[in-house]
């Protein structure tokens, strides 16, 4: 390995500064702090039980309304359930830092025996947290609107208002508290069995990739990383590979995705008593936004699918094809020019990143090489490590994290720009109440975007040389196809599925076909083949804490474009309310934030047209750059 490429790996990150070891003495003294507050929440919560017991007891739920002696038992209650939710908070907290630690250990070596222990210990301390909290949540559902103002009235508790009545608007599909409490038991060894199961299955599987006329094995982080290649054969063999790898097991992937499906379609039919409970109810509240904002965004990306598809095409073109095939996904700029480097080295990626950010107010440039300075970022290689990306954070100290396998693709940089977005949205609020701090997936994916987007204009302006311009402008249509085709097919494909579901288990060549017809109906002629096995590759899919986690991803790179015009605007004025902005997502619905901050209606399709309309200009400009290059699509 040259001097060079050893350059190119990012950093492995350091966990020391919150625990040393998952048998650290410290970890388990907040484990057992967090035992001695779930204690003290058990001992107050008979007087919840009475109080959720009485009040369903004299409520009409599909009214919303209490009687008399159950507004008089929730009341008394008052104090009981403040206090349960100053103690749950602290526990909360507590918990669920020493579940990152575990996380980030095992996303880094899922063979990490210690560290799946201490996943596996978890799953107790979860259990018995969710169980206690079940009275509490059945209080805040249930009371009426005159006892909820007076638990709100705390200064403690007041913070957590929206999330209260946020929640209040799914009263209706409540069980009763003894049967919330069995889900929660059984969801250990169901549900979240199955994502785990999943999650092991990725870290510790390998494939045999040709590379060079020589198969390697390797792990499917690092075959994944081939996919940023500019040789079309190796991407394609990677491909190959990654699928095949995946097809060997088939079975045990269908068997956990429709045991995943299967599980909250049986919640969704035991909690319609009151009324019809859809699967799609539960992701669009936890996005915080409406339903009908999502049917808009879907029903504008249909009407530019062609322009998308267009870019996609425009791309193939430049490697000589008449269409993308599914492993081009991530493919770099094909090489016009023989000045080629090795790669893009992390501490050049964090330069230019940083330098994108900086434009915008040196604080959000100064905040990224304070993520490199603290050893914040994981960006190493190794065979045991998990395919992805993601940001994370500990609850205790408040500090992002952020995990990806840098192997110096232009994408890396894309997708480094991506996750530190994330990181920033954590810290600008990190001085919040926990309450306020938790947001939804939709708008997670702002601040994300919104990196992206900063670091795509930051090299277009920068680069000089043929062959940087069209690696900048390669990277502005892969987003293109990627949010407006791929993201769709994603949810086209989950949302099929569901609807099959409801019907009976679907074998693995049903779920084959079921996600090629979702390309072939996005991709059109624009994909040479479909990519059959992406049910099981995509790890999306298997999440246990959350479904459809595929359309936040597209509102976020809608509505971050539209934040961006806006700082285009207003210039000087944009970096406050950008973190004002930011600083809402915690305590608002998607709908008002975007009225309160943008002056926009985002149920309404014009918002996302004229989002979308404002990428034609650049679908053309990268055709003009094909020309000029000679690889234009044929007349």
């Amino acid at each position: 390995m040259s001097v060079r490429d050893s350059e190119i790996q990012g950093p492995a990150w350091d966990l020391s500064t919150e625990y040393a070891s998952p048998d650290a003495p410290e970890l388990q003294r907040d484990l057992d702090r967090a035992t001695a507050l779930m204690d003290e929440m058990e001992a107050l919560a008979p007087a919840l039980v009475d109080a959720g017991a009485s009040s369903v007891a004299g409520a009409s739920l599909a009214a919303g309304a209490s009687s008399a002696a159950g507004s008089l038992s929730a009341a008394g209650a008052i104090p009981a359930a403040q206090g349960m939710r100053k103690l749950a908070d602290e526990a909360e907290v507590l918990l669920r830092n020493v579940g990152v630690f575990a996380n980030c250990l095992l996303s880094v070596d899922s063979c990490d025996e210690a560290a799946q222990v201490l996943n596996g210990r978890l799953q107790n301390y979860r259990q018995r947290y969710a169980d206690l909290l079940q009275p509490l949540t059945q209080f805040c559902d249930l009371a009426d609107e005159p006892t909820i103002d007076a638990y709100l009235g705390d200064p403690q508790v007041a913070p957590s208002a929206f999330l209260v009545r946020h929640a209040r608007e799914r009263r209706h599909e409540l069980l009763s508290l003894p049967e919330e409490g069995l889900v929660n038991g059984l969801s250990q060894d169901g549900i979240q069995a199955w994502g785990n199961l999943y999650d092991q299955l990725s870290g510790t599987l390998s494939c045999k990739v040709l590379v060079d006329n020589e198969h390697r094995e390797m792990g499917l982080a690092e075959a994944s990383g081939l996919l940023q290649k500019p040789d079309d054969r190796l991407r394609r063999n990677a491909w190959q590979a990654i699928n095949e790898a995946w097809e060997g097991h088939e079975e045990t992937c269908a068997a956990a995705i429709n045991a995943i499906a299967g599980w909250r379609l049986e919640l969704c039919r035991k909690r319609s008593l009151r009324r019809p409970v859809h699967f799609l109810d539960a992701p669009v509240h936890m996005n915080r936004i409406h339903r009908d904002t999502l049917e808009a965004l879907l029903q504008v990306s249909a009407e530019h699918r062609e322009m998308a598809q267009r870019a996609a095409r425009l791309q193939a073109a430049a490697y000589g094809k008449t269409a993308i095939g599914p492993w081009d996904s991530r493919a770099p700029a094909p090489v016009i020019s023989e000045d080629q480097g090795p790669g893009i080295a992390f501490a050049d990626a964090i330069r230019l990143i940083a330098d994108a950010y900086a434009g915008v107010h040196p604080e959000m440039g100064d905040f990224v090489h304070m993520m490199v300075r603290n050893r914040w970022i994981e960006g190493s290689r190794g065979n045991s490590k998990r395919p992805g990306a993601y940001c994370t954070g500990f609850a205790k100290s408040r500090t992002p994290r952020v995990y990806t396998t840098f192997t110096g693709g232009a994408s890396d940089v894309m997708t480094l720009a991506h996750e530190l977005g994330h990181a920033y949205h954590s810290w600008v609020m990190r001085d919040l109440p926990e309450s306020q701090r938790s947001y939804g997936m939709s708008l997670a994916e702002t601040a994300s975007t919104f990196g992206e987007t900063l670091v795509r204009d930051a090299m277009l302006q920068q680069a000089g040389a043929p062959q940087a311009r069209l690696e900048v402008a390669w990277e502005d249509m892969s987003a293109l196809v990627t949010f407006v085709l791929n993201i769709p097919t994603r949810f086209e494909f989950e949302k099929g599925f569901y609807e099959r579901r409801q019907e009976r288990p679907l074998r693995p060549a049903e779920l084959k076909s079921l996600m090629s017809e979702a390309w072939n109906t996005w991709y059109g002629d624009a994909v040479s083949e479909p990519d059959p096995m992406f049910w099981a590759s995509k790890l999306h899919f298997y999440i246990s804490g959350l479904s459809f986690y595929n359309f936040p991803y597209l509102f976020g790179y809608l509505f971050s474009l539209g934040l961006y015009a806006r700082r285009q605007a207003e210039d000087t004025d944009f970096y406050p309310r950008y973190v004002a902005l930011l600083r809402d997502t915690g305590r608002m619905t998607a709908e008002d934030l975007a009225e309160r901050h943008l002056d926009t209606d985002i149920r309404q399709p014009e918002f996302w047209r004229d989002a979308l309309g404002a990428l034609a200009p650049r679908v053309n400009a990268f055709e003009e750059l094909l020309q000029q290059a000679g690889r234009a699509p044929a007349a």
